[in-house]
């Protein structure tokens, strides 16, 4: 009986140790060292639509994941890797990265090692050369073409219409002479589009920024702590464009940071370098309540109208 309450206990501490903690996550890296294209499967679910060579999975929520990694070359044998690590041996979770290479014995035969394990930076921005998808986002469904309807409408006109009066009585005298006459075609196109939905409800019209999601409240924070930590204008606006640069961010967020810089130009040129990163276009007139002077408005409400 005292055996099995020790083993209670210490399955217990175990379950403990790899549980979820409030608040936090780990991040994965993939990258391929000689830029094979893949694509990553966690726990059976596709991560990245598009084949890339360098991938980041942010916000993941688990210590280990089942992955498989499926290339581009068909020629290549996918990789298959359970209980691939997110987390160290105390549960913390980490910023994992593995790296792709061939076999040197087998040109068709690919192999993923681990390559590295930090602690998690929220201050950390990756560069703009990989792919970073938000673990738990579902991916918007594709946008598909409809029917076009194309309306043709013929009118004839022509011919001599005269009003003469006689006596006080008037007559109306119409010749209609084909060779007189004129006919006029007019034929109107319509498209209409769907979205085109798998098994579940439409998210709604498409989004602005390459139809992707807006980044999570905790990775924009960061993003928004690692602005407001430089010293000089020049330097945030330099590390803003490098966030925008690799995410995708609402008008909100984007607000948010343009109330960082001191100077008006600063906000002014970051509000323009973010606009084809924002989620929602259609609402970009939330950032106009960041500047001080008309003008300012004026001109992003022009130079968003000139694209």
């Amino acid at each position: 009986m005292k055996q099995i309450l020790l083993l209670a206990v210490a399955l217990l501490q175990v379950s403990q140790t790899f549980a979820q903690r409030p608040g936090q996550f780990g991040h994965l890296t993939i990258f391929s060292e000689d830029g094979d294209r893949f694509t990553l499967v966690l726990n059976g679910e596709q991560i990245n639509d598009t084949p890339q060579t360098n991938l980041r999975v942010e916000d993941l929520t688990q210590p280990y994941y089942n992955a498989k990694i499926i290339f581009e070359d068909a020629t290549k044998q996918s990789i298959s890797k359970n209980n691939l690590m997110i987390a160290d041996a105390d549960g913390v979770f980490m910023d994992v990265t593995y790296k792709i290479k061939r076999d040197r014995n087998n040109a068709s035969k690919m192999k993923m090692n681990f390559f590295s394990m930090i602690d998690v930076d929220p201050g950390f921005l990756p560069p703009a050369n990989v792919k970073v998808i938000h673990y738990g986002q579902p991916a918007p469904p594709p946008v598909a073409m409809g029917t076009v309807t194309q309306t043709t409408t013929t009118t004839t006109t022509g011919g001599v219409n005269a009003g003469v009066n006689v006596g006080g009585i008037g007559v109306n005298i119409s010749i209609q002479d084909p060779d007189l006459q004129v006919t006029h075609t007019q034929t109107t196109t319509t498209t209409s589009s769907h979205q085109e939905t798998h098994g579940g409800p439409s998210h709604g019209p498409s989004r602005g920024c390459r139809n992707q999601y807006a980044m999570s409240p905790g990775n924009f924070s960061s993003a928004l702590a690692t602005v407001r930590n430089q010293k000089f204008d020049d330097t945030r606006l330099k590390t803003a464009k490098q966030i925008v640069s690799s995410n995708c961010l609402n008008a909100n967020q984007i607000a948010e940071i343009c109330r960082v810089f001191a100077f008006e130009d600063s906000k002014l040129d970051f509000a323009k370098a973010a606009f084809t990163s924002c989620t929602e276009p259609n609402n970009y007139f939330k950032v106009n309540d960041v500047f001080e002077f008309s003008t300012s408005v004026d001109e992003l409400t022009q130079w968003i109208s000139s694209r």
